[in-house]
């Protein structure tokens, strides 16, 4: 799996500083210098690059996060360890958020929900938590959790508790705010949606 040169050059700065963290201002400073970026610009470059390698950010092998400061890489241990290149993972699936005209592409692992400037669907406002929900991609699909958040996450008007599987054009509500989950089957140059159902 091909990955861009950003995200090739994330790679390397990170393993250069291993076994150290990097913090986002340093990694911002080398990827784009000069250059005023959003949070989500990183968040977007190291999902592609978990995605790339494999990895999980619930249960780290390569990249481990660091909140509020930023990403260290580490190599997985014992008879699992595998070389990057090794340990790409391929999905015929895409998922994605839609919030009015915009898409937002979700990675494997998790992808936070919330005020935090660093989070993949950053939501700016009051009535959001700063770390409000996430959607995590896993190998059965996306599942949904609250956590811990000030006015509570929706799915289909129903509060969420606990970890919660989601299907095609399923609508979550967060504050304000409501997102409809997409899943599209990745086929060349078309894609289709596919509806799932909750288990």
């Amino acid at each position: 799996m091909a990955i861009s040169p950003k995200a090739f050059a994330l790679l390397e700065l990170l393993i250069d500083a291993r076994p150290l963290a990097v913090s986002k201002a340093r990694i911002r400073e080398r990827i784009w210098p000069g250059i005023h970026v959003s949070a989500a610009n990183l968040s977007n470059l190291v999902v592609e690059l978990r995605a790339a390698l494999g990895d999980d950010a619930r249960r780290p092998r390569f990249i481990r996060t660091l909140h509020r400061f930023g990403y260290a890489f580490r190599a997985a241990a014992g008879p699992d360890r595998r070389a990057p290149e090794e340990a790409v993972v391929a999905s015929d699936h895409a998922y994605l958020l839609v919030w009015g005209r915009r898409e937002i592409a979700l990675g494997p692992g998790e992808n936070l929900i919330g005020r935090e400037r660093d989070a993949v669907v950053w939501i700016d406002d009051e009535a959001v938590s700063r770390r409000h929900a996430r959607i995590t991609i896993g190998p059965n699909g996306a599942t949904i959790q609250d956590l811990g958040s000030k006015n509570g996450t929706y799915l289909a008007g129903r509060k969420v508790r606990g970890s919660v599987l989601l299907g095609d054009r399923d609508a979550v509500k967060i504050g304000p705010v409501t997102l409809s989950l997409r899943v599209v089957r990745r086929t060349g140059s078309t894609r289709s949606s596919r509806s799932q159902g909750r288990r």
